[in-house]
């Protein structure tokens, strides 16, 4: 029998087969296989056994660290964090390192979306003879455009052919590649693809967490946006393969935007089994995970490891971990109290975890993008800003009050480290406070921290992906596995930022949908409370109004982005809308923060070299290296600058 190596120029890609549930079941059953055959897409097994593999496939790119880290370092949201490696520093660009092609955070979609795009190949090509229904082929048309686009937003123009023809099944070992342009990959793959998916998928999903109508809706209105972008390049940003920015089909920048609002507008207008929840707090609210404002998600559960892709005990930070959470997390384990007891133990719940300090925000993300601390709950449903002791759960527990700030006892459950909303000149930082050089306030038992005391050490984690097990037991649990929650890819709210920023580029709104209307959907969300994460306590409270009222008369990109960057934060957004709408360099050409040691409250700033050649990724090494051509070829294969 012989077996498909899944190629462009030789690289492998080990597929994960897997077979779909009967119907009265609604989740995706996983069955690993090394590789797929052609006889496999042959049958009816086969071809729904690559359908399930391609929701698989996300786990390697959606909480995976290298990748995760390529969206976030370098933005505005992350910097490099104290026990950062040159995988971090190079993508920061402050001058601790540099992007080159060997680099491993970059290269995740181009080994992970290539391998998933043929076996989407081989199902379209099969699918008929064997009977599958098109809403099945349209997930996997859903998937080939899906992939694509994230292809084309990172490297610029990619193969359309991976050996045997353009958007053909591969079954070759041919060594060599060409690169199509970016409007042949928009108009040839993507676009046609999610237009279809958008015709044949269905209202509701298949199982749980499958694509459907407005899942494709979602992707090709963001595929027409940032189309609409690359054609109008008002910042003359480099493309690759070079050519004209113009449309194949003669459609100029506002065709596309329009396009764009028009397709989010429908879905807003036709949610099907999607929905905005009440509070953004729920959104990132672990125990529920799943819901219907997340349309897309790389999935994990605690249920069995083989459904969850990666150990349920101890998680090694590859394959299809979800680690990425972990990067941004500091070692909070370090804070003593008085008497030097560690009143704060790893656990696996949302607001601790596996502490690396990889990733820490600068400065400008606590007194500029979440300025408003008060009115704007998502804030306090983004980061920890409490750190509690715990030692009730150690077995055996242990329910002393420890002796914390200014020697007042601290208890289970009580705040050991609060990282402050606002400065506070009377903070005392003399002495080395919880041994971690924290500040104090008179009368206050928890230790504090100014937002501009914030380090590369030191800093609030982020509480909206962070560790959730319900097998604790009431005991720490498990805080050094991969998180088995699933990592959000899509979420309904990103309709409204979509027609929002397409409409602030010239699209005609619609009544009642201008872009300040549109964004004060997501800003009257955002006003509501129902538990303020920081104390820890119930708070039902609602400044939607206020919120509303604040909005500016008049909606810039700049404003989108930092209401994007309120809404998403940390979720692995950022680098694609500041390279979509080119204000990468500007956005983020410089942030402050303090350094590495324990104490240091003096922030610093640094300033990011953000070249034009920067706004595509290099293509990987592995893949020049697997190429049976010439050094020139490979060289002009080469993304330039690197």
């Amino acid at each position: 029998m012989k077996r498909i190596q899944f190629k462009i120029a030789f690289l492998v890609f080990l597929a994960v087969g897997v077979g779909f549930t009967s119907c009265s079941e609604d989740i995706l059953e996983e069955n690993p296989r090394n590789v797929f055959t052609p006889e496999f897409f042959q049958t009816e097994n086969g071809v729904e056994g690559g359908i399930t593999a391609l929701y698989t496939h996300l786990r390697f790119l959606y909480g995976a660290w290298n990748y995760y880290n390529s969206t976030e370092t370098g933005t505005d949201e992350y910097t490099y964090a104290q026990s950062a490696d040159g995988n971090f520093k190079d993508m920061d660009l402050s001058g601790v390192g540099s992007i080159i092609s060997s680099s491993a955070p970059p290269a995740g979609p181009w080994f992970s979306c290539f391998g998933a795009i043929n076996t989407a190949n081989g199902i379209i090509e099969n699918a008929e003879a064997v009977g599958i229904a098109e809403s099945l082929v349209a997930e996997a048309r859903f998937f080939r455009g899906f992939d694509y686009f994230l292809l084309v937003q990172t490297y610029g123009g990619v193969p359309l052919d991976l050996g045997s023809g353009e958007l053909v099944f591969n079954t070759s070992t041919f060594r060599g590649s060409t690169r199509n342009t970016v409007p042949e990959i928009y108009t040839k793959a993507i676009f046609p693809d999610l237009e279809l998916a958008v015709q044949n998928l269905p209202e509701q999903p298949r199982l749980t967490g499958t694509a459907t109508k407005n899942t494709a809706r979602l992707y090709l209105a963001k595929a027409y946006l940032t189309y609409a972008w690359w054609l109008q390049n008002p910042n003359n940003i480099p493309t690759y393969p070079d050519t004209p920015r113009t449309d194949p089909d003669g459609k100029d920048a506002a065709y596309y935007f329009q396009q764009a609002y028009n397709i989010a507008t429908t879905a807003i207008d036709n949610p099907g089994p999607y929905t905005l929840l009440e509070y953004f707090y729920d959104v990132h609210w672990a125990p529920n995970d799943r819901h219907a404002e997340m349309m897309l998600y790389a999935d994990h559960t605690q249920e069995s490891e083989i459904y969850n892709g990666a150990s349920l005990g101890f998680g090694i930070s590859g394959d299809q971990d979800n680690a990425s959470v972990w990067m941004a997390t500091w070692n909070y384990t370090a804070i003593r109290s008085s008497d030097n007891v560690s009143t704060v133990q790893r656990e696996a719940a949302q607001s601790y975890g596996r502490p690396w300090t990889r990733m820490a925000p600068p400065v400008e993300v606590f007194k500029n993008t979440f300025a408003d601390k008060d009115n704007d709950s998502r804030y306090d449903a983004t980061f920890t800003t409490s750190y509690r002791n715990n030692r009730d759960k150690l077995s055996p527990a242990d329910f002393t009050e420890y002796p914390n700030a200014n020697d007042i006892p601290v208890g289970p459950g009580e705040a050991v480290l609060t990282f402050l909303d606002e400065d506070d000149p009377a903070v005392d930082y003399s002495g080395n406070k919880a041994s971690i050089g924290a500040g104090s306030l008179p009368g206050r038992s928890d230790f504090v921290i100014n937002p501009d005391g914030i380090s590369r050490v030191v800093y609030p984690g982020l509480w909206k992906l962070g560790t959730y097990r319900t097998d604790n037991n009431g005991g720490l649990g498990s805080p050094n596995a991969g998180l088995t929650r699933p990592f959000p890819i899509a979420k309904y709210s990103e309709f409204y930022f979509i027609a929002a920023e397409a409409a602030v580029k010239g699209a005609a709104p619609q009544s009642g949908k201008t872009a300040r209307e549109l964004i004060n959907v997501i800003r009257e969300r955002a006003g509501k409370w129902r538990f303020d994460n920081g104390e820890q306590e119930e708070r039902i409270e609602d400044n939607s109004a206020t919120l509303v009222n604040e909005t500016p008369a008049v909606i810039t990109i700049d404003y989108i982005l930092e209401e994007r960057s309120r809404e998403y934060f940390g979720e692995g957004y950022r680098w694609y809308d500041l390279v979509r709408t080119q204000t990468w360099d500007e956005v983020a050409a410089s942030y402050s923060i303090s350094g590495n040691a324990y104490g240091d409250h003096t922030p610093q700033t640094f300033n990011r070299t953000i070249e034009p050649y920067h706004y595509l990724r290099p293509i990987p090494q592995g893949q020049l290296d697997a190429m049976d051509v010439s050094q020139a070829e490979k060289d002009a294969y080469q993304n330039p600058g690197y």
